[in-house]
C-alpha cells in the first residue's frame, strides 16, 4: 500500500472481504455546494450507497494524508472550509502530501487514489473535459488525461454541459476511452438528459456494465471507462434555460478574466444563481442517481 495512503476501517474491511466499494470525489463538497447543503448531500450519497449494497469510499487528502473513506466529521471539515480548501489534482498531490496540507480531490484525483486502494467504481457529477474556446486558451481538463491511463469505472451524467461536447467525445475517442451510455444512445448533457452528440455503446444494466469492464480489464487495457447516465426525466432542466444561464455565465467569466481551476466553480455557481437555484437541485438529483447505478454495478462487478 502507498506510504501516503489511509483507508478507512470500513472500506478496507469490504475490500479485503471482496465487498463493493464505489468511491466519491470531494471538490463537490468544497467547491460544489455552499455550507451546509454541501454536507447533507455527501452524507445522503454516501446513505445511498448504502442503501444500494455498496459501501461508500469519499477520498480527500486530509493534513497531506490520501483518504480514501472520510468519517462524518472530516466531510463537516471540508464542507465548513469550502473553498479555503485546495482543489486538488494531479499536479497538485505531491505539494500537498509534502506540506501536509488539505486538498479537495477532483474526478483526476479521485482516480488516483481509488486505484491506489484498490477501488474500481467511482460516482460522480460530471466530467470536466475540453472548455469551449480551447482551440486557442488549450484549457482542457486533466479528468480527460486520468481516463485514459487509469483503470476506473467513472459514472456520471456526462461531461458538465459549460464545457464544448462534441471535442470532449472527439479527445476521449482519440485517447480510446469508451464512452457508454446507460439506457441511452445520446450523451447527456448533466443538467439535461439530451446533447445532440451519440455515445459509443448503449447498455441497460448493471450486469452489462460489470461485464464490459471485466472485459477491459481482462484486455489489460490501460485506462478507465466513462459510463454516462441520463438525470432523471422529472428534474432534468429546459435545455434552453440551462444553455441560456450558461451563454450567460461564460460572457461574465471572459468579462472578470476567469482562468483556469477557478473556472468551472464559478460557471456552476453563475449558472446556479441565474437559474434561481433550481440547477443546484438538479446536480442533487443526477449525484444521487450515479451513487445508485455505481452502486448496483460495483455489486455485479464484486460477484
Amino acid at each position: 500500500m502507498n506510504q501516503y495512503l489511509d483507508i478507512s476501517p470500513e472500506v478496507k474491511a469490504a475490500l479485503d472481504a471482496g465487498k463493493p466499494v464505489v468511491a466519491l470525489e470531494s471538490t463537490i463538497i468544497s467547491h460544489g455546494m455552499p455550507y451546509p447543503k454541501n454536507v447533507d448531500t455527501a452524507l445522503r450519497v454516501e446513505q445511498t450507497i448504502r442503501d444500494n449494497g455498496a459501501t461508500p469510499a469519499t477520498i480527500a487528502v486530509i493534513g497531506g494524508r490520501l483518504k480514501a473513506g472520510l468519517s462524518r466529521g472530516e466531510i463537516e471539515h471540508l464542507g465548513r472550509a469550502g473553498r479555503a480548501v485546495a482543489k486538488a489534482s494531479r499536479r497538485d498531490l505531491p505539494a500537498l502530501v509534502a506540506r501536509g496540507a488539505d486538498g479537495a480531490t477532483t474526478v483526476t484525483t479521485t482516480m488516483i487514489i481509488a486505484h491506489m486502494a484498490g477501488i474500481r467504481i467511482f460516482a460522480t457529477g460530471g466530467i470536466g473535459g475540453v472548455h469551449r474556446g480551447a482551440e486557442t486558451t488549450m484549457d482542457i481538463s486533466a479528468d480527460l488525461e486520468e481516463l485514459a491511463q487509469t483503470p476506473v469505472m467513472v459514472v456520471c451524467a456526462g461531461a458538465k454541459s459549460i464545457l464544448d461536447l462534441g471535442l470532449t467525445l472527439e479527445y476521449l475517442e482519440t485517447k480510446g476511452v469508451p464512452v457508454i451510455g446507460y439506457g441511452t444512445e445520446e450523451l447527456p448533457a448533466f443538467y439535461t438528459r439530451q446533447s445532440g452528440f451519440g455515445v459509443d455503446y448503449r447498455v441497460d444494466s448493471p450486469a452489462e456494465l460489470a461485464a464490459m469492464f471485466r472485459a477491459q480489464r481482462a484486455l489489460d487495457y490501460r485506462g478507465g471507462m466513462l459510463v454516462t447516465n441520463p438525470i432523471p426525466e422529472r428534474y432534468a432542466m429546459p435545455k434552453a434555460v440551462i444553455d441560456a444561464a450558461i451563454e450567460q455565465a461564460l460572457a461574465e467569466c471572459e468579462a472578470q478574466g476567469v482562468r483556469g481551476k477557478e473556472t468551472t466553480p464559478f460557471l456552476l455557481a453563475r449558472v446556479v444563481e441565474l437559474t434561481g437555484g433550481e440547477s443546484l437541485e438538479s446536480n442533487i438529483r443526477l449525484v444521487l442517481n450515479n451513487a445508485a447505478l455505481a452502486a448496483k454495478t460495483a455489486c455485479e462487478l464484486a460477484r
